[in-house]
């Protein structure tokens, strides 16, 4: 893997992340409140999804 790909998928997540807050940031601060009403096993199970949804696509859709 060169470091361009890698900077390619970190520039991909950052425009996904910073995409609810730019066009509602309303609907972002909704979810840190939630987010901050989570309980340490809650967020865990919720990384650990992401984690594994991630690994699943690039598995199936990756190089």
């Amino acid at each position: 893997m060169t470091w361009l790909i890698l900077a390619s998928a970190i520039a991909l997540v950052l425009i996904l992340e910073g995409l609810l807050p730019f066009l509602n940031p309303g609907a972002w601060r909704r979810v840190f409140e939630r987010a901050l009403k989570m309980s340490d096993a809650q967020i865990r199970l919720l990384g650990l999804s992401s984690l594994v949804a991630g690994t699943l696509i690039l598995l199936v859709f990756g190089p």
